[in-house]
């Protein structure tokens, strides 16, 4: 992965020549900064470690490329990065696959790329990774399913339990409802077993 490393004695200035030197500006980099004492009379030392977002794009597309390989599929990518977040939109020769029973081996794919990033930066990225347009199918049902529930419990007054969702699909749901003048939204459980809660908005 091309990480650089910067040194200096402030923070503030070796991110002022970070962005001089990479034209760029702070929502394009994933940075960690870290101190320590060098030479005899033990001067601190900053190091800011610095990746560009185009180049985690890059890594994860290969990354990617080798752990699909092993599962035997062939596999394009498309990629757009936009506010800060690392969208990557595969394409394979068995999309079903890739997909996993409810989207569990996308979701584990996540997990596992957004762990490799931070134990090479200490920083965890936003990624969304999706398969064709699965990840936008699944959110016009969730959608869909928050609104019909949410008129459901509009009308009875009685909250509803979802189904078990993880923190994407939750947050989807929270989002939805987040200005809903009848109802609002609680997580509770743990994982994997967190779910949302449609409840009424008391009168």
């Amino acid at each position: 992965m091309d990480i650089k490393v910067f040194e200096g004695k402030d923070e503030k200035e070796i991110l002022a020549n970070v962005y001089a030197e990479l034209n760029c500006t702070e929502d394009d980099i994933l940075y960690n900064v870290t101190k320590e004492k060098t030479g005899l009379l033990k001067k601190e030392v900053v190091k800011v470690n610095v990746i560009t977002l185009n180049a985690v794009v890059e890594f994860l597309k290969n990354y990617l490329k080798f752990l699909t390989k092993d599962m035997g599929l062939e596999v394009s990518f498309e990629s757009k990065i936009r506010a800060r977040q690392i969208t990557i939109k595969m394409y394979s020769d068995n999309n079903s696959i890739l997909i996993g029973k409810n989207g569990q081996t996308l979701q584990a794919l996540t997990m596992i790329v957004k762990q490799v990033i931070y134990n090479q930066i200490h920083q965890y990225p936003y990624i969304l990774l999706d398969v064709e347009n699965y990840k936008e199918k699944q959110e016009k049902y969730l959608e869909r399913l928050a609104k019909n529930v949410a008129r459901e419990v509009a009308q009875t007054k009685v909250e509803v339990a979802l189904e078990n969702m993880n923190s994407y699909e939750r947050r989807i749901i929270h989002n939805y409802l987040s200005e809903n003048k009848k109802v609002y939204t609680i997580s509770e459980g743990e994982e994997p077993h967190r779910h949302v809660i449609i409840k009424p908005k008391e009168e």
